[in-house]
């Protein structure tokens, strides 16, 4: 049976209507484990829809839907992967979050359609469906943010989110307008060709400065950081893993897609935008930046948000690297490690979640001794603290060593030994986090009364898929590297 190429996208719509259905159907009290549980089995078979189509050879040729508007590709299959990898583990570990909060067949579908949109802006294929796809995923992501209605700090935060939200997307959508008053056409190839000839230089290159700005935004790159620690500190946690590993990823995928396909570096000679360099500084400034604000925090959720820009820093290298020589090789690399990234980062934001669950402090003293009463889950913290720092006990070790080993193959030696810096600046504050759990005595008695399951079971499959991803790093990076090739030659 040959399924359509836009058969991930279609399970995770039908889930979200599934969750809606099963509460319109029973509206009791008792359905979570229903709810959670289809958007659990929708999140994760669209991943493995999406692997399997890559497993086939699918997006070899890009299949083009709806008129151009859509392409789906290696790489929009590669990130839907992620996408729904993270949104299956998130909404897991929901079962517990959201167990006793009113309304949550909003809270499972809201996940389910911004997953949606998020596959939906790696297959982007041109500007109008970009923006489209932009707001499916930040206007759920809003109220995911402020979903808790009775904590001050979870509307504050949504509120922050939604007003610089809207402030980036008017900035994206008006250099849209403007690179469409020099071009005249939205569709990438079809940009690629406008760009070479346009008399409207001046006017093409503030519409491509402000694209630039909105992906910033929504990668929360520097200067566009600031609402990050914030909305994730705000956040409940698994929404905070949700929008710092899943919603980054998408938009570095529709960023990789903009500025290979849509306005190549060679094309744009002539615009006064070198944006490998703009890239290049941002990647520099986000990630020493994002480390050293995240190494003076003294609030576990607020550090991992800042250690979440740090690594955004590190994957824009792949932007930063592109119209060199090692186009292919660098954009693969920076495919591998969000997909790790996707992995380690959510489950260290799932073990926040869990501390929240037994009420936890915020703090790093909060979390003194906590190794005492919660041995799996502090062992699984470590695992994915240090594979974000690096060190080879998961998949960050391969996919940072990819990675800067592309900015020295495209002659950015200098990117890539400050990110060797950085990297070894956060080894600093993870190690905090771990000695705090581990070593430290602890500065009262924790009150455990529960085990959750859900969030128990989330932390440890992202802690098993992170070392096996050190295990079986070539698997991930042939699948990534293919993808790179597809969209480079394209």
């Amino acid at each position: 049976m040959e399924l359509p190429a836009l058969t991930p996208q279609y399970v995770l719509g039908l889930a979200a209507l599934l969750v809606l259905a099963a509460d319109a159907l029973w509206p009791t009290d008792r359905k979570n484990s229903l709810l959670a549980g289809i958007a659990t089995l929708g999140s994760a078979v669209s991943a493995a829809v999406a692997a399997w189509f890559l497993a086939a050879g699918v997006g070899v040729t890009p299949l083009v839907r709806f008129g151009g508007a859509l392409a789906v590709d290696q790489l929009a299959l590669f990130f839907t992967v992620v996408f729904g990898s993270v949104a299956a583990l998130v909404s897991l570990a929901s079962y517990d979050y959201v167990r006793d909060e009113p309304h949550r067949a909003a809270y499972y579908a809201l996940v389910l359609l911004s997953t949606a949109g998020m596959s939906l802006m790696a297959a982007a294929n041109s500007l109008v469906t970009a923006f489209v796809a932009l707001e499916l995923v930040s206007l759920p992501a809003y109220a995911l943010v402020a979903y808790l209605k009775q904590d001050k700090g979870s509307v504050e935060a949504g509120l922050k989110y939604f007003l610089v939200g809207a402030l980036s997307s008017a900035v994206f959508v008006y250099g849209i307008a403007l690179v469409y008053a020099a071009t005249g056409v939205f569709g990438f190839e079809a940009l690629a060709s406008a760009v070479a000839g346009s008399e409207h230089v001046e006017l093409l290159g503030v519409g491509i400065v402000m694209l630039i700005g909105g992906f910033a935004f929504k990668t929360a790159s520097v200067p566009f950081h600031f609402w990050a620690p914030e909305a994730y500190e705000g956040a409940p946690a698994p929404i905070s893993a949700f929008i710092s590993s899943a919603s980054k990823a998408a938009g570095f995928a529709l960023a990789f897609r903009v500025f290979l396909l849509a306005f190549p570096a060679g094309v744009l000679a002539d615009v006064g935008v070198p944006w490998p360099m703009v890239f290049a500084i941002l990647a520099a400034v986000t990630m020493t930046l994002g480390n050293f604000a995240a190494a003076t925090q003294e609030n576990v959720k607020r550090m991992l948000a800042y250690s979440s820009v740090g690594h955004a820093g590190y994957v824009l290298i792949g932007l930063a690297a592109l119209g060199g020589s090692g186009d292919s090789f660098v954009v693969g690399a920076s495919l591998t490690h969000l997909l790790v990234y996707g992995f380690m980062n959510t489950g260290a934001f799932l073990v926040v979640a869990l501390a929240e669950q037994w009420g936890v402090g915020r703090t790093f003293e909060d979390y003194n001794g906590l190794a005492t009463e919660a041995p799996v889950a502090c062992a699984a913290l470590a695992v994915f603290v240090f594979s974000l720092a690096g060190l080879p006990v998961g998949g960050g070790f391969f996919s940072k060593y990819f990675l800067f080993l592309g900015a020295v193959n495209s002659g950015l030696w200098w990117l890539a030994a400050l990110g060797v810096v950085n990297s070894a600046l956060s080894l600093f504050y993870y190690s905090r986090l771990v000695k705090a759990v581990w070593v430290n005595d602890p500065e009262g008695e924790f009150d455990i009364r529960e085990r959750p399951v859900g969030i128990y079971a989330a932390v440890v499959a992202a802690a098993v898929a992170t070392v096996a991803l050190l295990v079986a790093f070539g698997v991930v990076s042939d699948a990534a590297f293919s993808a790179a090739s597809v969209l480079v030659g394209a």
